[in-house]
């Protein structure tokens, strides 16, 4: 099949924000990425812990924020959001 004849899935494109450990690790502050319609704050996490590896070594999915407010893992993302997944703080 050409890729003329391909149907291209409804998708969104959101901007991923890379904080303090995490920017460490991928290198930069931000990205884009374009993700399938009806995408989760969760499978965006489970993306990126494919892709570096020092992500799949969290248990379960750091806190995120979408806009600016703390999401659920279950909030689907929308065309334009801005996400970060905010690292663990060492203190003392």
């Amino acid at each position: 099949m050409s890729s003329r004849c391909r149907r291209r899935l409804p998708a969104v494109e959101v901007k991923v924000l890379y904080f303090a450990s995490f920017r460490e690790r991928v290198g930069r502050d931000e990205e884009r990425r374009r993700l399938p319609d009806g995408a989760r704050v969760r499978e965006l996490w489970e993306a990126l812990a494919r892709e570096v590896p020092q992500f799949s070594a969290f248990r379960s999915m750091p806190p995120a924020a979408v806009n600016q407010v703390y999401a659920e893992a279950g909030t689907v993302l929308r065309e334009g959001d801005e996400i970060a997944f905010l690292p663990p703080v060492a203190g003392g």
